[in-house]
């Protein structure tokens, strides 16, 4: 889709009602329930953290999303794809939006000059790691050249937004678990890349309003 016509039609966005866990359950892991019920007490108490779903345009004006893969490290997200982001710190004032804008400057190297935030989207907790996390769609009209964060990021992907529209896209695959079992969950590929859990649950939500405008 070409970038203008993205941008007539994705600002409807705004007037939209979210649909949080019904979208979220489309792509979310079996066990992610069980796992969320253990960690009732826990979630309270949960860090917080702002991601942006930031589309732009690219070459020949068509509209892209760009998400990250990040470094191996020792913990439950080594290696993972999911959006630019982090976690929440004092100097945010209080404002998860500001964490999200932050976090993809750093990430990417996006100037926030140049995002604009359409929508906060359905914040979701994240039991492995014990954070609630606070997504937005953001836009950036310029033709941006990405420069990544090379302690935190492994690579940048960018995905067409026909290729994240459509349905084939969708696939299922098989991953471990904390249980020492590997289960079938739920997931896009986009470029070669696995995304599931978390990051795909919120791109279920984020797939579900755009179709809704465009």
């Amino acid at each position: 889709m070409l970038f203008n016509t993205f941008l007539e039609s994705v600002v409807k966005i705004k007037h939209l009602e979210l649909s949080g866990e019904d979208s979220h359950a489309k792509m979310s892991p079996p066990y992610r329930l069980e796992l969320a019920e253990k960690m009732k007490a826990k979630s309270k108490n949960a860090r917080k953290a702002g991601v942006m779903a930031l589309f732009y345009p690219k070459t020949n004006d068509e509209t892209y999303l760009v998400l990250i893969l990040r470094k191996t490290y020792k913990g439950v997200h080594s290696a993972q794809v999911g959006f630019p982001g982090g976690k929440y710190e004092d100097a945010d004032g209080n404002d998860l939006m500001l964490t999200a804008i932050r976090e993809t400057e750093e990430e990417v190297g996006v100037s926030r000059q140049h995002i604009e935030v359409l929508k906060q989207m359905s914040p979701l907790y994240i039991p492995p790691s014990n954070f609630m996390v606070y997504p937005y769609i953001g836009i950036s009209k310029e033709y941006l050249i990405f420069t990544k964060q090379d302690e935190e990021v492994e690579a940048i992907i960018e995905v067409k937004l026909s290729d994240f529209l459509n349905d084939s896209s969708v696939l299922t695959t098989r991953v471990p678990t904390s249980f020492g079992v590997e289960v079938d969950v739920p997931a896009f590929e986009f470029n070669g890349h696995i995304v599931w859990g978390a990051t795909a649950m919120m791109l279920g939500e984020i797939k579900d309003l755009l179709k809704q405008v465009l």
